[in-house]
């Protein structure tokens, strides 16, 4: 099975090309399954068509759903989003809109992102599309399951035994009521189905990610952003896809301005980009709307190609011998040495870009190894560990 996630600065048209791409893979023959899980859903309008929470098969090998936010955060964390009312309505909170504290940022997406773990591991579909919301909250779903294990593993062994042990008493004392069970279990449910989930979705067999942009500076900005910190995290980005693209048969001078600007950031995207391949897609003469369109913007985009191939596989990840010492590069596009920062800390490397961190776990062959210095040149950072650790 392949799951192709598509994302991209607001309004640059990634649902049109996540239905493209859809129509292409099921016009081969492929069980395709297109969903959307931006609050702000359009995909039904892609289609012209009404689609809903529930699955439906829109075309032969094609099938297409809006996930319900609002239903998968009262399925996945009622629980415990019931005990957070009660908790937060225990004492002086009343005054406050309870439903709006007891919902984290980006909970509801990322509850509906399990959605398509459920789909996975019933093995119906031969590709899975996603049309995932802007590029900011895309990029805070998909780490949010590894920043969830770190806490997990940290804190929530010693928490499940601490209520189990005082927290009758703690709550007789204080008044203060304590989470039963089966609230723990909805927390200890939902952090393996996201451990199970970051997995598959960093396996670069299954899971690809494409970013779409627009031939504009701030899109292109945003989209190198976007890449910086997909290889943080060691997801492949296999694909680049040019949106609304002037055609060279417009000949009007009005657009000249245009074609101009286009050209230079067309270049600049190739440049920043490269060897990821780059995908275009003109700007058509009427909107991209129905199934008519959607074919033609995938054969633009794809052309002979097939769309589910995984593009490129580029490791932004990598630990090699070197003497008695051993080097892990990390590829960091985008930054410059000044917001760098790295530290090590028990079997943790703690990378810092910028406002982006990230905890990577270290191999075991560098766990009793300390830094012996970090370089960083041409977008890659490179560590190198000797020794044994001193403690």
């Amino acid at each position: 099975m392949r799951i192709i996630i598509y994302t991209g600065k607001g309004g640059v048209g990634k649902t049109s090309v996540a239905a493209a791409t859809a129509v292409k893979s099921a016009g081969r023959g492929l069980k395709t399954l297109v969903v959307s899980t931006d609050a702000a859903h359009s995909l039904g309008d892609s289609f012209d068509m009404r689609l809903t929470n529930e699955l439906m098969e829109i075309r032969e090998n094609l099938w297409a759903q809006e996930i319900d936010t609002t239903h998968e955060v009262e399925k996945g964390w009622g629980k415990v989003q019931n005990y957070l009312t009660e908790l937060f309505t225990a004492k002086a909170v009343k005054d406050i809109t309870t439903e709006e504290l007891t919902v984290f940022p980006g909970m509801q997406d990322l509850l509906s992102l399990l959605c398509i773990l459920k789909y996975y591991k019933e093995g119906r579909f031969d590709v899975i599309i996603v049309d995932c919301a802007p590029t900011g909250e895309t990029l805070a779903l998909l780490s949010f399951p590894e920043m969830l294990r770190w806490w997990m593993e940290k804190l929530f062994p010693m928490k499940k035994k601490a209520v189990k042990v005082v927290g009758p008493v703690i709550g007789s004392l204080t008044g203060i009521p304590m989470p039963s069970g089966q609230v723990m279990d909805e927390v200890d449910k939902i952090y393996y189905d996201l451990d199970e989930m970051r997995t598959i979705f960093s396996d670069r067999n299954i899971t690809s990610i494409r970013i779409v942009v627009n031939p504009e500076k701030m899109v292109i900005k945003e989209a190198q952003r976007s890449l910086t910190y997909l290889n943080i995290y060691d997801f492949n980005v296999d694909a680049v896809v040019v949106n609304r693209v002037f055609p060279e048969s417009i000949k009007d001078d009005y657009f000249k301005g245009w074609k101009d600007i286009q050209k230079k950031y067309r270049k600049d995207i190739v440049e920043s980009f490269s060897p990821i391949p780059i995908y275009y897609a003109p700007l058509f003469e009427t909107e991209v709307v129905g199934w008519t369109m959607l074919g033609r913007m995938s054969e633009e985009i794809f052309q002979d190609s097939n769309p589910e191939d995984i593009k490129y596989s580029g490791r932004t990840q990598q630990v090699v011998k070197d003497g008695d010492d051993y080097i892990l590069s990390l590829t960091i596009p985008f930054v410059e040495k000044k917001d760098l920062a790295l530290n090590q800390k028990g079997e943790e490397l703690i990378v810092k870009a910028g406002a982006v961190k990230r905890n990577i776990t270290l191999p075991r062959t560098l766990l009793s190894r300390f830094i012996k210095k970090a370089s960083f040149e041409d977008g890659m950072l490179k560590v190198r560990f000797g020794g044994e650790h001193n403690g």
